[in-house]
């Protein structure tokens, strides 16, 4: 009707998918008559994970806490910080002592970039995660940690498939949460349609489509999702096996009983961050309920 060109579809394959997913990719293709194109990294999630670490809690912790790793910044930092009277100087000692290592520090310390402390200071600080600081503190990770499989797996392949498009089409949803529930619009532009720092225009025409809407339309057009929904029982597929998941190891044992050589290489991969995690969870648990003892001792002696 506009004459527009035809729409080429992209699936990023990362290397660790789950056949579940590559079969659903050919089932849409033959069902709408369209070629999909496959797309792998040139990076491969094994030699990504083994070079630069994997992931832990978010992507933006993996980050951070991958250029604490770096720079040799140990928690103590976060007590000195505290027990500091002047908060500012203590800031730009210890930006002298870790040089390189600003925003690492920005994120440990939850102050602002002149060192001032941030009490309300969000979800991209290290006192977010509860009692976080102190397992770390107390049980430091044998592993690297980072976001950087992430990066060469998924963000360059996509870059480079997209690159000589003016126009990228995805299938986010701000009721998905997270990062994704806040997107960043220039002015002029809206959550659905904006043009990127890249000058290219970014459309996501599902972007404000709930839960329940998409149910209601999974149902009324009779929509079939791939056996990782409908068989294996997931309610979410990224990543195959990302330890940025809560549910990770969850997901995983659902998975097993139809292809555990994916589970078994997700285990090779990601396995110390899911340990570590667990270990976290545990420890977060203990301290809750230490708390609650203190709590309901002071609460009784009044």
């Amino acid at each position: 009707m506009f004459d527009l060109p035809q729409v080429d579809y992209v699936f990023y394959n990362t290397g660790l998918e789950m056949k579940a997913t590559k079969d659903h990719v050919k089932e849409v293709a033959e069902k709408y008559g369209v070629e999909i194109r496959e797309c792998r990294p040139e990076v491969g999630i094994v030699k990504a994970a083994r070079t630069y670490g994997i992931p832990f809690i978010s992507k933006a912790f993996s980050r951070k806490l991958g250029d604490t790793m770096k720079g040799n910044i140990p928690m103590s930092v976060i007590e000195e910080y505290n027990q500091a009277e002047d908060k500012r100087a203590k800031f730009w000692e210890l930006n002298k002592r870790y040089p390189n290592r600003k925003s690492a520090l920005v994120f440990l310390l939850s102050c602002d970039t002149e060192g001032e402390p941030r009490p309300n200071a969000g979800q991209f600080c290290l006192k977010s995660a509860e009692h976080l600081a102190d397992f770390m503190d107390e049980n430091p990770p044998d592993f690297k940690i980072s976001a950087q499989c992430c990066h060469y797996c998924k963000k360059l392949p996509a870059r480079k498939a997209q690159k000589n498009y003016d126009l990228i089409i995805t299938g986010e949803r701000q009721a998905e949460g997270g990062q994704r529930a806040s997107l960043y619009c220039p002015e002029g532009y809206t959550a659905c349609f904006a043009q990127q720092a890249d000058e290219k225009f970014r459309l996501r025409p599902l972007y404000y489509v709930s839960d329940k809407d998409k149910a209601w339309y999974k149902e009324h057009y009779g929509i079939r999702y791939s056996d990782a929904y409908e068989v294996y029982g997931l309610t979410r597929t990224g990543c195959c096996g990302c330890p940025i998941s809560y549910k990770a190891i969850e997901d995983l044992e659902k998975i097993r009983p139809y292809e555990p050589n994916v589970v078994k290489a997700a285990w090779n991969i990601f396995g110390k961050s899911y340990e570590y995690r667990r270990k976290y969870v545990e420890y977060k648990h203990k301290r809750r309920t230490e708390n609650k003892n203190v709590e309901d001792g002071l609460n009784e002696s009044v």
